[in-house]
């Protein structure tokens, strides 16, 4: 399955302010429903929530893409966020503020990175771990002119 490559853009947007607000509140329970949504569209990135709006509100909008993105890189990298939002909600609910910043911290930076620059550091690093186990995968694929 290939994905619109804005769509993850998109949502790297919006979780970077809901990671944003989660440092300023200091909110396990936000977290924890961030977590949900990387969850979610770990099973599946095209029905996660994010994925869902960009599809309805903002892809209507927009020319076709010019290139495809494979979806198993998104996928780790939402799992990625999972491990970092859970770890960060556990640090907010067990008292340990330092580790729930931490954690929230991290997993805003990559988020900011896919928002701000298209660096998406899960996809990334999933990209390297299949080139070192030598079956590499390309991160983008050429649409063809209609």
């Amino acid at each position: 399955m290939l994905l619109d490559p804005r769509g993850p853009r998109f949502a790297a947007v919006l979780t970077t302010v809901v990671l944003a607000i989660v440092l300023v509140t200091g909110s396990g329970l936000l977290l924890l429903a961030q977590a949900v949504v990387f969850a979610l569209t770990a099973v599946n990135p095209r029905l996660g929530p994010y994925g869902l709006l960009f599809r309805a509100l903002v892809a209507p909008r927009l020319d076709p893409p010019a290139e495809l993105e494979p979806v198993a890189p998104v996928r780790f990298a939402q799992v990625v966020g999972l491990a970092f939002s859970a770890v960060g909600a556990a640090g907010w609910f067990a008292g340990l503020p330092a580790l729930g910043l931490a954690a929230t911290g991290a997993a805003l930076a990559a988020a900011f990175g896919n928002a701000a620059f298209g660096l998406c550091l899960g996809c990334e690093a999933y990209l390297t771990i299949r080139r070192l186990a030598g079956r590499p995968l390309a991160a983008r694929v050429a649409v063809p002119p209609r």
